[in-house]
């Protein structure tokens, strides 16, 4: 407990961008040895497995972020090709997955978050997904850094959030409040056949940047929130399985439907593992009646009730954003609760 208390204490203290910094450029160096020496202790470290991957050898790799970024055998990761799968963005395990309620999101026992803080403080931007469906997914240092589409889409807007950069594991998630609203996060719309997908690139502390197959490497000059429109005149779109982006240094991925537009597979609780490409739930629309799910309706989210306010104040929580600034609020509400 001790340890816990005073490793929550340091996330509030340490320099989280500074920090980053420095790690993103030991992690950039291609001096030959330097990188050699922080792959092969990072692989012996986190057991990570190189058979998987198209480079197999320390020396193979430009740099500690070109290995971490690696690329995997074609066959190492099969999709779920069935026509209403939603496939796993990436590999890692669920660290919550259920219903967004009252405009919030659950994080973990006595922890929750606001929706719209989430995608960047606009009401009307998270309209479409009140009342539906959420699934936060968690990469470990081990596992495979790149995103893919859970299913095509063409992408709508992508927004810069700035933000603080805790670090994100189980301890954080139980102890820092709104963890996932008030970490520097990346957040991108796609406008599907079936309605909209948010996918949320999370940042955490020492990961370098956060990139995207359309926009490169995302590092605003300054930290201000930044949205920027892809309807036109040249819209991006990917399919199902098609990579979107990675993470240099490993966070976390918050995937949010409407109601009524997925069912999450019943197999799924917070701490299953999943690999990119397997089924994380089906589009209802495309169900049939031998692959719609039972979902598993025991979620953390409904077991454990994340909070004590009576309905109307958690609403006005989760919509306390002005119409005439919702892109420009910055993402201090949940570091004064929690100083």
């Amino acid at each position: 407990m001790l340890k816990d208390d005073l490793f929550i204490a340091s996330q509030y203290v340490l320099p989280h961008h500074w920090l980053s910094r420095l790690v993103g450029k030991l992690a950039a160096s291609e001096n030959t040895w330097l990188k050699n020496q922080l792959i092969t202790r990072f692989i012996r470290q986190y057991d990570v497995r190189l058979d998987e991957a198209q480079r197999q050898h320390p020396q193979d790799f430009r740099s500690f972020n070109d290995f971490f970024t690696r690329e995997l055998l074609p066959e190492a990761r099969p999709l779920d090709n069935a026509a209403d799968s939603l496939l796993s963005p990436a590999d890692g395990a669920v660290s919550q997955i259920g219903h967004i309620q009252r405009g919030r999101i659950f994080q973990a026992k006595g922890q929750e978050f606001s929706l719209t803080e989430l995608l960047g403080g606009s009401r009307p931007r998270a309209e479409d997904f009140v009342g539906g469906k959420f699934a936060t997914l968690y990469l470990s240092p081990r596992d495979y850094h790149r995103l893919h589409m859970p299913m095509a889409g063409k992408l709508r807007e992508m927004i810069y959030v700035p933000g603080s950069l805790f670090s994100v594991n189980q301890t954080t998630a139980e102890r820092v409040p709104g963890l996932f609203a008030r970490n520097e996060r990346l957040v991108c719309i796609f406008d599907t056949e079936h309605g909209p997908m948010a996918m949320v690139l999370v940042g955490a502390m020492i990961v370098a940047a956060i990139e995207t197959v359309w926009a490169g490497r995302i590092t605003p000059p300054t930290r201000e929130l930044k949205v920027t429109d892809y309807r036109d005149p040249q819209p991006v779109e990917l399919d199902k399985g098609e990579e979107m982006g990675r993470f240099c240094l490993g966070s976390t991925v918050v995937l949010c439907f409407p109601d009524g537009m997925v069912d999450w597979s019943k197999e799924l609780e917070a701490g299953s593992p999943i690999r990119m490409g397997s089924r994380l739930g089906s589009i209802r629309a495309l169900q049939t009646e031998e692959s719609a799910p039972i979902e598993n309706t025991a979620t953390a989210i409904d077991a454990e009730p994340a909070v004590t306010t009576d309905n109307a104040e958690a609403d006005a929580d989760a919509e306390n954003v002005s119409p005439d600034n919702a892109d420009t609020r910055s993402t201090t509400t949940d570091d004064s609760r929690s100083q």
